[in-house]
C-alpha cells in the first residue's frame, strides 16, 4: 500500500477512445421502451419515451465528447488523497493577489459542469475578485472510485476543508445548491473561525421539505398553504429517484452503470422538472451525463446519497457565519416558510431560473454572490 500523500498533483480529462467507442455502439444498440399507443409524450409519468430517443440520438451522432473535454481542460484541473479519498478539483486563481478564496459545491444530479459558465466571471480583476475552488464531490466525476464507505456530507465537509488548508486558503467563502448547500452550511458550522461567509442557491420547490426536513411555520395563509400543497404534491410525484437511492443504491447501480441510456434518462428527467424547461443547453446537458457515465458515477453517487440518508445528519447545520441566499423560480412563500423570522440579512429572490441556477442564470448568480461577499472582504 502507497503512503497516505498531501500532495496535490496536475490532471487533466483524457478519455481513451475506446471509452467512447464503446458508447457510441450502446448508444446505437439501445433498445427504447414501446410507447402505450394513445398516450402524449407529457412528462406526467417521468421523461417521454420520445426525449430520450431525441436526447440518445444526438449523444451518438451530433454531441463532440472532445470539444466539451476541451473546455473542461481550459481549467487547472487537480488530485489530491484526503482522507483515503481521491479528490478531483478545478484550482482557478484570479489575477488580482487579494482575491477572496471562493469554494464551490455542486449537488446531484450535477457535477463540476454546473459551474463553467460562472468561474471566469468570478475570477475576473476586479475589487469583487475571487481564486475559485471547484472539487467533485467524493463518489462524483472524478473523486472516484470510493476509497470505502461512509462518505457523505459529514466526511465531505471535512475533506474540503482539508483541501482548502492545503491550497493555502486558511480563510475562504462557500458556496453551493442541493447538497452543495449542506456542505456549505456544515462547513460554517464546523469551521466558523475560517469561512468568511455562506451563498446557498435555491429555489422553490425546496418549501416541499416544510415539515419533514424543515420546521412548518404556523398561520400560513390559504394562498400560502395552497402553494406548499402543491409543492409537496410535486415532490411526492418527483421523490422516487431518492428514495431509491437512499435505501437501495446497489439495484439502481447495476442499470446506471451498464446503460448510458438509462443513466441519460435518469439525469435529464430531473433537469427538466427542476428547471421547469428553461433552456438547459443540450451539450452542457449531455457533458454532466457523460462525466456520470464515463467515471461510472451513477453508482457511487447514489452511494454517496445512500450515506447521507443514513448519517444521523440532518442537511442544516445552524451557525453565526454570514448567510446569503439567492432563490430562483421564487415567490414571496419560500422566504415565509425558509426564513419566517427573516435572520438572512442578505435574501434575494428572482422570478427566473430554477435548480441549477449556474447554469440557467449565471450572470445572476455572479452578481448576487459578489453583492453578497462584498461586505464581508477584509
Amino acid at each position: 500500500m502507497l503512503p497516505m500523500t498531501n500532495e496535490i498533483r496536475p490532471f487533466r480529462i483524457d478519455i481513451p477512445q475506446a471509452e467512447l467507442d464503446d458508447l457510441h455502439g450502446r448508444l446505437t444498440d439501445a433498445r427504447f421502451a414501446e410507447p402505450v399507443p394513445g398516450d402524449e409524450p407529457d412528462w406526467s409519468r417521468g421523461i417521454p419515451t420520445s426525449r430520450v430517443r431525441e436526447l440518445a440520438g444526438y449523444w451518438s451522432d451530433g454531441y463532440d465528447w472532445r470539444a466539451q473535454e476541451a473546455a473542461l481542460n481550459a481549467f487547472p484541473q487537480f488530485t489530491t488523497e484526503v482522507d483515503g479519498q481521491t479528490i478531483h478539483f478545478l484550482h482557478v486563481r484570479s489575477d488580482r493577489a487579494d482575491a477572496v478564496p471562493l469554494l464551490l459545491t455542486h449537488g446531484y444530479p450535477s457535477s463540476i459542469a454546473e459551474f463553467l459558465d460562472v468561474i471566469g466571471p468570478l475570477t475576473e480583476p476586479g475589487p469583487d475578485a475571487f481564486h475559485v475552488v471547484v472539487p467533485s464531490v467524493p463518489g462524483f466525476g472524478f473523486s472516484t472510485p470510493l476509497s470505502g464507505r461512509g462518505w457523505e456530507l459529514a466526511r465531505t465537509t471535512d475533506a474540503f476543508a482539508e483541501l482548502m488548508t492545503r491550497l493555502g486558503y486558511r480563510r475562504f467563502a462557500a458556496q453551493g445548491g442541493d447538497l452543495g448547500a449542506g456542505v456549505t452550511g456544515r462547513l460554517a458550522a464546523l469551521y466558523p473561525d475560517r469561512v468568511i461567509g455562506t451563498h446557498v442557491n435555491s429555489d422553490r420547490g425546496t418549501i416541499a421539505l416544510a415539515g419533514e426536513q424543515l420546521p412548518l411555520p404556523e398561520n400560513l395563509s390559504e394562498t400560502e398553504q395552497s402553494e406548499l400543497d402543491a409543492a409537496r404534491e410535486a415532490w411526492r410525484a418527483g421523490r422516487g429517484y431518492l428514495d431509491l437511492q437512499s435505501h437501495k443504491p446497489e439495484t439502481i447501480a447495476a442499470a446506471l452503470t451498464d446503460s448510458p441510456v438509462g443513466q441519460l434518462a435518469w439525469i435529464a428527467e430531473k433537469f427538466e422538472a427542476w428547471t421547469g424547461g428553461n433552456g438547459i443547453d443540450r451539450d452542457r446537458l449531455l457533458t454532466n451525463v457523460s462525466l456520470y457515465w464515463f467515471t461510472r458515477s451513477g453508482a457511487s453517487a447514489a452511494r454517496f446519497l445512500y450515506e447521507a440518508a443514513h448519517s444521523g445528519h440532518g442537511w442544516l447545520a445552524p451557525s453565526d457565519v454570514p448567510a446569503g441566499w439567492a432563490v430562483f423560480n421564487s415567490s414571496p412563500v419560500v422566504r415565509r416558510i425558509m426564513d419566517p423570522e427573516e435572520k438572512i440579512a442578505h435574501w434575494s429572490d428572482f422570478a427566473s431560473g430554477g435548480h441549477f441556477a449556474a447554469m440557467e442564470e449565471p450572470e445572476l448568480l455572479v452578481a448576487d454572490i459578489r453583492t453578497f461577499f462584498r461586505g464581508l472582504r477584509s
